[in-house]
C-alpha cells in the first residue's frame, strides 16, 4: 500500500470516527440498555452495538474485499492476517461508559499481511484523537508528536489489569512495585495513550485483538516494545497477557519475571 493510499484510508476513518462520536455525544443522556456477556463486569450496551455496526458498515462499503475483526460480532469470522485486516473497538472501556461517562475510547486499525498500518485511539469525552503508523508518524488530533523517553522501569508509572495486580499474576504486582507506582484506568485504549505519550512507562493486561490492534500499531510507531508477557510476538487473532513498554525497561521486567 502506497503512501497516497494510505492518507485517502486515513482520511476516511477520522471522517468515520468523527460521524460515530458526534452520535455518542449527541445521544448519551438516552437511557442505556445494559447486558452483560461472560461476567457480571464484561458489559454491552446498545452504544457499543450501534457504534460498532455503522463503523463495520462503513468499511464494509468502502472496502469489500477487506476482512474485519470486532468485538460485539457485526464483523467477519477472520482465521488469517492475510490481505487487508481491520480490528474495530467501539467502546473501549464500556464500564467507565456506563458508570461514570468518562475514560473510554474508539479504536480503529488496519493491517495488511500482518503489517502495521494505521491504528487510531480516541478518547472520547477529552475528544483526542492519537493516530498513526510506521509511514505518516504519530499524531494527537492535527499535531504531529514523537515517541516518549525511553525510560527505566523505576523513572515511571505502570498501568495495570486490576485482577492481575491485586493476585500477582505473572509478576504484575512485583513489576507495579519497581515502578514509580500502580494506576488502572480501565481502558487499555487510553492506557497505550498514556505509555505513547510518555504519562506512563508501560502498561501490562490479559487483552483480546481489539483491545490491543491499534495500540500496538501506534505503541511501535513510538519506539516502544509490544509483546506477549513472556516476550514473544503476539498473535493478532488471540487473546493473551500483552506487555508495552520502554526498550529500556523491558529487560528489568523480564528480570523480575525470572527472579
Amino acid at each position: 500500500m502506497d503512501l497516497a493510499e494510505i492518507k485517502v484510508i486515513n482520511t476516511q476513518v477520522q471522517n468515520w470516527l468523527a460521524t460515530a462520536v458526534n452520535e455518542l455525544r449527541q445521544n448519551l443522556d438516552e437511557q442505556l440498555q445494559v447486558r452483560t456477556k461472560s461476567g457480571r463486569n464484561d458489559l454491552v450496551t446498545n452504544f457499543d452495538k450501534g457504534t460498532e455496526h455503522f463503523l463495520v458498515e462503513q468499511i464494509h462499503h468502502a472496502f469489500p474485499e477487506d476482512q474485519i475483526v470486532s468485538e460485539e460480532g457485526f464483523g467477519d469470522r477472520v482465521q488469517s492476517l492475510q490481505g487487508r485486516v481491520w480490528f474495530v473497538d467501539p467502546i473501549d472501556g464500556t464500564m467507565n461508559f456506563v458508570r461514570q461517562r468518562d475514560d473510554f475510547a474508539m479504536m480503529i486499525a488496519l493491517y495488511e499481511d500482518g503489517q502495521n498500518v494505521l491504528g487510531y485511539i480516541l478518547d472520547v469525552m477529552q475528544d483526542e484523537l492519537l493516530w498513526g503508523g510506521p509511514s505518516v508518524g504519530l499524531h494527537v488530533n492535527q499535531q504531529k508528536i514523537t515517541g516518549p523517553a525511553n525510560q527505566p522501569l523505576a523513572a515511571g508509572l505502570l498501568g495495570v489489569n486490576g485482577p492481575m495486580f491485586a493476585l500477582n499474576r505473572e509478576h504484575v504486582r512485583d513489576i507495579a512495585f519497581a515502578s514509580s507506582g500502580a494506576r488502572i484506568i480501565g481502558s487499555a485504549g487510553l492506557e497505550f495513550q498514556r505509555v505513547i505519550r510518555g504519562r506512563q512507562v508501560g502498561y501490562i493486561s490479559h487483552l483480546a485483538p481489539w483491545d490491543v490492534a491499534a495500540g500496538k500499531i501506534l505503541a511501535e510507531t513510538a519506539g516502544l516494545s509490544v509483546t506477549t508477557i513472556d516476550g514473544h510476538p503476539l498473535n493478532m487473532l488471540e487473546s493473551q497477557v500483552v506487555l508495552v513498554i520502554t526498550r529500556r525497561a523491558l529487560p528489568e521486567v523480564q528480570k523480575i519475571r525470572q527472579s
